[in-house]
């Protein structure tokens, strides 16, 4: 059963029992994979950072900051929020973020992307590292 809190996400019959996937696995899963691209600078928009800057100080990372993710019982929709950096081509950057969630969503969970949706909440200009949060690794 999931934990107290915590949302119900897939339910995949096997053949001695069932595996239940819950939401935040799947928002870190995509996460880790949005980070990885090349021309993504941070995830999450300009409060989801600040946060992530105060639990990265105390030694909690969110790897699922800046993704929203609705897992059905087959499939998984996605919201991932970027800060690309200059002067990478945002349309680009965008669609190998969609790429790489949906290979990961697919490859580590065997669920189908229904869809992807990626917001440029802000780009990185190099220099300009006052109000920009740390390069995401």
């Amino acid at each position: 059963m999931p934990a107290a809190g915590s949302s119900v996400g897939a339910v995949m019959p096997a053949e001695q029992g069932k595996t239940v996937i819950v939401d935040p696995v799947i928002a870190k899963i995509a996460g880790i994979a949005a980070a990885s691209v090349p021309g993504v600078y941070a995830l999450g928009g300009g409060a989801a950072r600040v946060l992530g800057s105060i639990r990265e100080a105390v030694g909690a990372k969110d790897l699922s900051q800046g993704v929203s993710v609705e897992v059905g019982e087959t499939q998984v929709a996605a919201d991932i929020t970027i800060v690309a950096e200059y002067p990478v081509q945002l349309q680009r950057v965008a669609q190998d973020v969609r790429g790489a969630v949906a290979d990961a969503i697919t490859q580590l969970a065997g669920m189908e992307v229904a869809e992807i949706n990626v917001t440029v909440v802000d780009v990185r200009i190099p220099g300009d590292e006052d109000s920009a949060p740390e390069r995401v690794q």
